[in-house]
């Protein structure tokens, strides 16, 4: 990895290492875990600052050597964040009122994480038993997987139209047939082709799409949408059980922590008044329906997903 100014998530040191390192020669474990590393004119940056950031990678297998240089370059990362501190506040900008907005939403989110964080701790881990039941009961994802090269055309629903589209799917026609019959009753509509492997594709697809044979077409509508997909063609790439499992601890464990969380939100929700103000109070608070295109990608155990909309969803994506 290129040793440059990247966001210090990218870094591969634990607080715990330098931590290590730090107490040769000392005894007061808590005197080193606040010990100053440097000052910036007359403020301090102490070993424990620099802790916290590194403590949230994984740097398994890092050498003393990469743990020193990474270490350093995170120091000199704090320096140049105090120095631009020191900067604002020389210039008042501590007091505007951007920035107290900004801070008052930081520690909302601060708050919010850390609760949900509370209630996914708390929660049993996966066994090893769970883990390979999942595998097994999965073949689409792991010792059947592949990866699907689709074709779609995605249009809005009108009268006849999706019994329309299913047979043609079911007489094999090609996509270019479909784009002739929607011009042809002037229904605008989008297409695109993509590489998918089996985890990018919704799992409530999956099993619809693993299932088709290349060559082969179906019809998935909504109320809003309708969508004719093509498998134009596939190869299989498994995934063997060994490299799989560990990755179905972690997606067990990121499912079990945001169902919990989701049922602790609804209790607190129903045991809450909330009451919505202004235009608000008139607002149409319905759930759209979810997209039907494969392009509407969903991350399963393959490749753990990290989607962050809000700060309850921010929360949760921190956990995996």
């Amino acid at each position: 990895m290129t040793m440059t100014y990247t966001p210090l998530k990218n870094y591969f040191l634990a607080g715990i290492l330098l931590l290590g390192l730090s107490a040769c020669g000392n005894k007061d474990n808590k005197s080193v875990a606040t010990q100053v590393a440097v000052k910036v004119g007359s403020e301090e940056i102490s070993v424990h600052q620099i802790n916290q950031i590194l403590s949230r990678t994984n740097t398994t297998g890092a050498t003393p050597e990469v743990t020193r240089s990474m270490s350093r370059e995170v120091l000199e990362k704090l320096i140049d964040q105090q120095l631009a501190v020191n900067k604002a506040i020389e210039n008042k900008l501590d007091r505007a009122p951007e920035t107290v907005a900004a801070i008052e939403a930081a520690k909302q989110d601060i708050l919010a994480r850390t609760y949900l964080q509370k209630i996914a701790s708390a929660l049993p881990k996966p066994t090893p038993d769970e883990a390979k039941k999942y595998y097994s009961e999965h073949p689409q994802l792991f010792a059947e997987r592949r990866i699907f090269n689709i074709q779609e055309i995605v249009a809005p629903v009108s009268p006849g139209l999706v019994e329309q589209l299913r047979s043609m799917a079911t007489a094999g026609k090609s996509m270019d047939e479909v784009a002739a019959l929607l011009k042809s009753k002037d229904v605008k509509f989008n297409g695109g082709s993509a590489s998918r492997p089996a985890e990018q594709i919704p799992l409530e697809l999956l099993a619809k799409v693993h299932a088709l044979k290349d060559g082969q077409s179906i019809v998935l509508d909504t109320p809003q949408a309708v969508t004719y997909l093509r498998l134009a063609s596939s190869q299989s790439s498994p995934v063997d059980q060994v490299t799989a499992l560990p990755r179905i601890e972690q997606f067990l464990s990121n499912q079990r922590a945001t169902e919990a969380i989701a049922a602790d939100i609804k209790q607190l929700r129903a045991s809450t008044t909330i009451t919505y103000m202004g235009e608000f109070a008139k607002s149409d608070t319905a759930t759209p329906s979810p997209n039907t295109s494969i392009n509407n990608k969903e991350n399963t155990p393959v490749e753990p997903a990290n989607k962050a909309q809000n700060a309850i969803e921010k929360g949760v994506a921190g956990l995996k």
